[in-house]
């Protein structure tokens, strides 16, 4: 699972995440596609996934501004959001514990 798809599948209930195990692909670097995905991102849900997977620390807990114009800042978004993945983990529920697994990818939400 990608941090793109946490990112769109998470709510208030599913923003914590574990992960086990965490594949890293290469995907060609479209600074548009992640300027205009950028915005529709949960920017603080996608920092804490990252930071809790471990792949954080090069994110600013705000949006830096003038993002657009920034490569290297979009390519560090890029490679979290499109290359990044958790093979196997877990999505938490921090208000109830209920954990959801991640397997070979594929969350399992039922």
């Amino acid at each position: 699972m990608k941090l793109f798809t946490h990112n769109m599948l998470s709510s208030k209930s599913l923003e914590g995440v574990k992960a086990k195990d965490i594949q890293i692909s290469q995907s060609e670097f479209n600074k548009e596609f992640v300027k205009n995905i950028i915005a529709k991102l949960n920017w603080k849900v996608f920092v804490n996934a990252a930071i809790q997977i471990g792949y954080g620390k090069d994110l600013s807990e705000e949006l830096i501004k003038n993002y657009e114009n920034d490569e290297e800042y979009l390519k560090k978004v890029h490679h979290l959001l499109m290359e990044v993945e958790i093979i196997d983990g877990e999505l938490i529920c921090p208000e109830t514990h209920r954990v959801f697994p991640i397997s070979d990818g594929v969350p399992n939400l039922l």
